[in-house]
């Protein structure tokens, strides 16, 4: 009796260990899925990507030949992901620890891929333009 409630027992620290470290943002089909972030309005293509341990969505593929703005929304972010910096556009910014900061984008050609990456490189986002 002792042996099987030390089993069950460590069968639920491990499940709460699991529990525990998974992410609530990744539902199961991969960090890297592209997601449905992207809307126009006015003409002008909006791209939304959170920051806070890392950027999500990682992937993300949007229209080519269209003024593009990327909404980078935070919320109490103390990370390395507040330091932006996006290669392409030599942008480099210190996003508030929470708000709202738009960074336009000139029209992409097809096939342009335009990535941003914290100031250390372990976190990153890609936008694809088709």
């Amino acid at each position: 009796m002792k042996t099987f409630l030390s089993i069950i027992l460590a069968l639920m620290l491990i499940g709460g260990l699991v529990w525990l470290t998974s992410d609530p943002k990744d539902s199961g089909t991969g960090s890297t899925t592209t997601q449905n972030n992207v809307s126009v309005v006015n003409g002008r293509q909006i791209v939304r990507i959170t920051a806070k341990g890392g950027y999500w969505p990682r992937q993300t593929v949007a229209k080519a030949n269209l003024p593009t703005t990327i909404k980078v929304t935070t919320n109490g972010s103390f990370d390395c992901s507040v330091a932006l910096t996006i290669p392409a556009l030599k942008h480099r910014s210190f996003l508030p620890a929470t708000g709202e900061t738009d960074i336009d984008l000139p029209e992409q050609k097809p096939g342009s891929i335009v990535q941003g990456l914290c100031a250390m490189g372990m976190y990153s986002f890609v936008i694809s333009f088709n």
